[in-house]
């Protein structure tokens, strides 16, 4: 694997998602990613079923080392210290004003390493007067006007994943290289800073940009009617999604594929904007096509017609598929407490190198004998 990061130490002390996603992002490219947690109970997000090594916390904190420090206690401050003089990167994503409480606000860790990359993850950001509101990712998706655009009016309930979370810490671990670029040009370091607000609304700037530009709001449907997207229930009970898109040649190739070639006849569905205007008759006449057949029988069909399409698979499905194992998107490493830890590796490939390595998440506290030893004698014999 080609660790791009080589050579960069991260200290994190991040908790849940945000924070230790924007390590994992930089651990995956090879950066040096060392966890600081509270002694005996960790990350919040490592509690699951009397253990500390929940799924969730699985997610987000692979290739890291894993140390315990309390940062209130002076003997553990001072190993605190030593780690900001040798890391490059510091990450946090505690509520406003509470790195500074704990003496890990920037302008004290700055003074101790002027070449660190500070960077602090928020829910509303740093100042104004939502500052210091408690954020998650159903929140961060209301305020930015994502959540309005996945809630179905007709079913109104909160649906898929932590995409709020994963994203600050993407826009997070992307700021902190940017600014380490800059550093390699300057020897001077940044604090980055980045808010879930600002990020979802980042992300969803399709749906900003069409308001300032057409003074149009979009919703949920907005953008699947345009783009002129389909879920579609198959005579197994197994579902298919299509994106048509606005090239011609994949509704013929659609028409080809369910043997309607007089779909174009029907004035509804003639050109690209009648398609949209009327795609709940589009649904409609697809939906009862689509019931009489399999749909491995549909793919083959789709696929022979070059329309895109693919299953619409649940987890386990997606990793038995020919291309998914061909991208060798599933890897595994030793687990820490025995057996196989799997996961999906990073997406990025360099010089056609894919990165099948990886590490498990670390258990609590692993590394204290390999990192927090050292400096602890080594701050005892200068004494």
């Amino acid at each position: 694997m080609h660790k791009v990061l080589s050579g960069i130490k991260v200290l994190e002390q991040g908790t849940f998602i945000t924070g230790p996603a924007a390590g994992m992002f930089l651990a995956d490219l090879g950066a040096e990613v060392v966890k600081l947690e509270q002694p005996g109970s960790g990350d919040p997000f490592r509690s699951f079923r009397g253990g500390l090594y929940s799924p969730h916390f699985q997610t987000y904190n692979r290739n890291k080392r894993s140390i315990t420090l309390n940062p209130k206690l002076p003997e553990d401050a001072a190993v605190f210290d030593e780690l900001v003089k040798e890391s490059d990167v510091y990450i946090q994503n505690f509520r406003p004003g509470a790195a500074e409480r704990l003496g890990a606000g920037e302008a004290r860790l700055r003074a101790l390493n002027p070449r660190l990359v500070y960077c602090a993850i928020s829910g509303f950001g740093q100042t104004g007067p939502a500052a210091n509101r408690p954020a998650y990712d159903t929140v961060a998706q209301a305020a930015s006007a994502f959540l309005k655009l996945l809630v179905n009016p007709a079913n109104p309930r909160v649906v898929g994943p932590a995409v709020a979370d994963a994203m600050t810490g993407f826009y997070a671990a992307y700021g902190v290289m940017g600014a380490l670029v800059e550093r390699g040009r300057t020897g001077q370091g940044r604090k980055v800073e980045v808010s879930m607000l600002e990020a979802m609304c980042h992300f969803n700037l399709d749906a900003f940009t069409h308001y300032f530009s057409e003074n149009e709001i979009m919703g949920p449907f907005s953008r699947p009617s345009v783009s002129q997207s389909y879920v579609l229930e198959c005579a197994d009970g197994l579902w298919i999604a299509l994106h048509m898109s606005s090239p011609e040649k994949f509704w013929q190739g659609l028409a080809n594929a369910i043997e309607r070639p007089d779909l174009f006849q029907d004035v509804r569905f003639a050109t690209r904007e009648g398609r949209i205007a009327h795609q709940n008759d589009m649904i409609a006449l697809l939906d009862g096509l689509f019931r009489a057949r399999t749909r491995a029988d549909w793919c083959a069909r789709l696929e022979a017609e070059d329309v895109p399409h693919a299953p619409m698979y649940d987890t386990r499905e997606a990793m038995e598929d020919p291309q998914a194992r061909h991208l060798q998107l599933e890897v595994s490493a030793p687990h820490p407490e025995g057996g196989e830890w799997r996961t999906i590796r990073s997406p990025v490939s360099f010089d056609g190198e894919r990165p099948l390595e990886v590490t498990a998440p670390p258990l609590l506290g692993a590394d204290n004998d390999a990192i927090v030893g050292p400096i602890r004698r080594r701050l005892q014999a200068t004494a």
